[in-house]
């Protein structure tokens, strides 16, 4: 679906810094033209110094940071950076991507009749028309929807597994594919789940109107 304010953006050269299929897909709708750049970001960060949405934010930010800044010392041209990370969430503990079959099992039994929270961190790094120090702007937020798991069996959740759909998927499921299957219902915006929220588009247009952001120039590449 396109956006009135996506035309004052034909010009700009859009980065999505993930090579999440999902993502692409979902920012593909806007009717906006951009490249995908995947991060280098190792995410390292320490869960135990973050709440479930600062740290989907935070991860976000250095994803979309490592790009921006990759991109600068290539000479590249770019105006703006959107980076993303979703988790999920139960007890307050984040749940990632799966570290192996047994990793995911574990995970999906946990999640087996309960409901949890699936958070999406979503970074803009975009280019200041001043150049002033570091010659970048950061724009974040997060989006929160609510899910509830049926009570699942092993043997499903094996066979799930098995399939190699969770492998990849923080919490180890897919909303949007057979993971569906062990979901109740949910309580917020699907996109979050699949990965990148509605609300990327509301924020893109409120910094479209801000009229801040400028193509990074060398002067501006010093900074890196």
């Amino acid at each position: 679906m396109p956006f009135a304010f996506v035309q004052h953006l034909k010009n700009k050269r859009i980065i999505l810094a993930s090579g999440s299929p999902r993502r692409r897909e979902i920012l593909s709708r806007l009717g906006l033209n951009f490249d995908i750049v995947p991060s280098k970001f190792p995410e390292t960060l320490d869960k135990a110094k973050y709440a479930p949405s600062e740290y989907a934010i935070a991860n976000a930010t250095e994803k979309g940071l490592e790009v921006y800044g990759r991109l600068a010392q290539e000479d590249q041209e770019v105006d703006i950076v959107i980076a993303a990370d979703t988790i999920v969430s139960i007890d307050d503990d984040i749940l990632e991507k799966p570290k192996d079959a047994e990793d995911a099992l574990r995970m999906l039994k946990r999640l087996s009749g309960r409901s949890h929270r699936v958070y999406t961190g979503v970074a803009f790094i975009y280019s200041l028309k001043e150049p002033i120090h570091p010659g970048y702007n950061i724009v974040s937020f997060t989006e929160e929807t609510e899910v509830m798991f049926r009570e699942c069996n092993e043997d499903d959740l094996k066979v799930y597994i098995e399939t190699g759909e969770p492998m990849d998927k923080a919490g180890a499921y897919g909303y949007q594919a057979f993971g569906s299957f062990f979901v109740e219902k949910i309580n917020g915006c699907y996109y979050n789940v699949v990965g990148l929220p509605i609300k990327v588009f509301i924020e893109l247009e409120k910094l479209v109107k801000k009229q801040e952001f400028n193509s990074v120039t060398k002067d501006l590449q010093n900074n890196y």
